[in-house]
């Protein structure tokens, strides 16, 4: 389950003061309220009473009597609204809604090619968002929207800038469109800081510092250093999918430089060489296909492929010093043969303080990382100190 406490701190009017401090899902009566915020006990019951009927927290069971009538205990209950995560990816479309403890309620996927345009690709988010939205128990369940790319986003303005896979999407307003559609606020991030947030909020909870490593048509990674995802200046850090390999200077890159990671190890590119070995295979789901299917060319080219990433990765474990690498997308889940690759070159090539604990892993997440992720980065703004603000003054209309 997602820890819904996100990035925030205690901050804002006592509403949200009292909010945030119940987030972390335990059960406090109103004098416990009183005593952390520090506030009276008559303005903690008028708040409690606030966030009540916004259906932000409910009446849990009694306290322990320390003598007369026990008090009543308060917790998060994020069962009221929700959020809707949006995936694109370079040939599909996925889209779920959770409630705002990040449990999914209802997903739906459609093999769709990002380049097909942001018309038909959100038009057709937009459509089944509706849908699913029908079965939803109340008409403002959803409070945001999250999104994840599958190129550069300019994070200020949401919106993908020069993405080399994604032909009619430069610039365009992806949080503008959705946010009308539906009428809350949109976000929207690169695919692999999406997946790199689901993957560490729901099953990593406790790691600071973590390096997601997403292996497709493409190579990208999400970086999570002191507890917090890293953009850089201008939202692209983690893009390790165009780091030069030595030894690759002939091999062209679809960015048009030479010898760049993802033109050596990605999908596409082990592909390309099944395809020189004889195998009939034409992308990488191909690829997965027959790693699946045991053939010995395919679990070789995956595991060479893991080596050459993890040569670059062993970089990243001296310059970021992360406790945990996660491997995911659909190269990475066939098996273990591309985590057998990555983890024998950066045990060997890395210091041994910086190896030592380090932990090298396959994605928990699976095929609904990037979904979860995309409904994270929502949730973290729906249970912002402001949406608190803003949906407590609408209840009270």
């Amino acid at each position: 389950m997602i820890d819904p406490r996100g990035q925030e701190t205690l901050s804002g009017s006592a509403q949200s003061e009292i909010f945030q401090i119940l987030r972390d899902g335990r059960p406090r009566t109103r004098s416990e309220l009183a005593t952390l915020t520090g506030l009276a006990r008559s303005t903690v019951a008028a708040r409690v009473d606030a966030l009540l009927s916004a259906k932000l927290i409910r009446s849990v069971a009694d306290a322990a009597s320390t003598g007369g009538r026990p008090s009543r205990q308060f917790s998060f209950d994020g069962t009221h609204q929700g959020v809707l995560g949006v995936d694109i990816g370079a040939t599909h479309a996925h889209i779920g809604i959770s409630d705002m403890r990040g449990t999914l309620l209802s997903d739906t996927w459609e093999t769709m090619p990002v380049a097909d345009g942001p018309d038909k690709v959100l038009g057709w988010a937009i459509d089944e968002g509706k849908r699913l939205l029908k079965d939803m128990p109340d008409a403002g369940f959803i409070r945001a929207v999250g999104v994840g790319l599958p190129g550069p986003v300019e994070h200020m303005t949401g919106r993908p800038v020069d993405p080399p896979i994604m032909p009619g999407w430069d610039r365009f307003d992806v949080p503008g469109m959705l946010g009308d559609a539906f009428g809350v606020p949109a976000l929207v991030d690169n695919d692999v800081n999406v997946m790199a947030m689901g993957e560490r909020n729901e099953h990593w909870p406790d790691i600071e510092d973590l390096l997601f490593v997403k292996v497709s048509t493409g190579i990208g990674a999400g970086v999570y250093s002191g507890g917090r995802v890293q953009r850089g200046a201008q939202g692209i850090a983690g893009d390790i999918g165009h780091v030069f390999v030595p030894g690759a200077d002939d091999v062209v890159c679809r960015c048009g430089s030479m010898g760049c990671l993802e033109a050596v190890a990605a999908g596409p590119a082990i592909a390309a060489t099944l395809r020189e070995a004889g195998l009939d295979v034409h992308s990488p789901q191909d690829v997965v296909a027959a790693v699946l299917q045991g053939d010995i060319e395919a679990v070789r080219a995956v595991r060479e492929a893991g080596r050459v990433i993890g040569q670059v990765l062993t970089t990243c474990v001296s310059l970021i010093n992360p406790a945990l690498i996660v491997l995911g997308g659909p190269i990475a889940n066939a098996g273990d043969h591309l985590l057998a690759g990555a983890r024998e070159v950066i045990y060997t090539r890395s210091t041994p303080l910086a190896s030592g604990s380090l932990q090298i892993v396959k994605s928990r997440g699976g095929d609904k990382a990037a979904v979860a992720g995309a409904c994270s980065m929502a949730i973290q703004h729906a249970l912002s100190a402001d949406s608190v603000e803003a949906l407590i003054r609408d209840t009270a209309l």
